[in-house]
């Protein structure tokens, strides 16, 4: 009875664990939701006057920011870097969490 109690509260915390790694592909790499989250709060905050609603986060200078999550450096390393950022930067994260997105995966 004890082993049991034991075995079902193991399983219910390694649940609780998996259910918090969700990851978002992007140009062959993998990335935690929470990373990609402080991506949109940058992009969010880089936004130009209200007259041109465009990030300029699509800019080079985006993997040069001091903020940008350590996570997704390798993707700056590699070709078409601002496009992969500008496209992460669009997931919809509440479609996300419920892994309705085909970038989204480790549901």
């Amino acid at each position: 009875m004890k082993t049991t109690l034991a075995c079902v509260a193991l399983l219910v915390l390694v649940l609780g664990r998996c259910s918090e790694s969700v990851q978002v592909e992007e140009n062959g790499l993998s990335f935690s939701l929470e990373a990609v989250r402080r991506l949109q709060e940058m992009f969010e905050s880089a936004r130009t006057p209200p007259q041109s609603p465009r990030p300029r986060a699509g800019s080079p200078s985006m993997c040069e920011e001091p903020m940008l999550p350590q996570e997704l450096l390798p993707l700056c390393k590699k070709k078409g870097a601002s496009a992969s950022l500008a496209r992460l930067a669009m997931v919809p994260l509440d479609v996300c969490e419920v892994c309705a997105f085909a970038a989204c995966t480790g549901c």
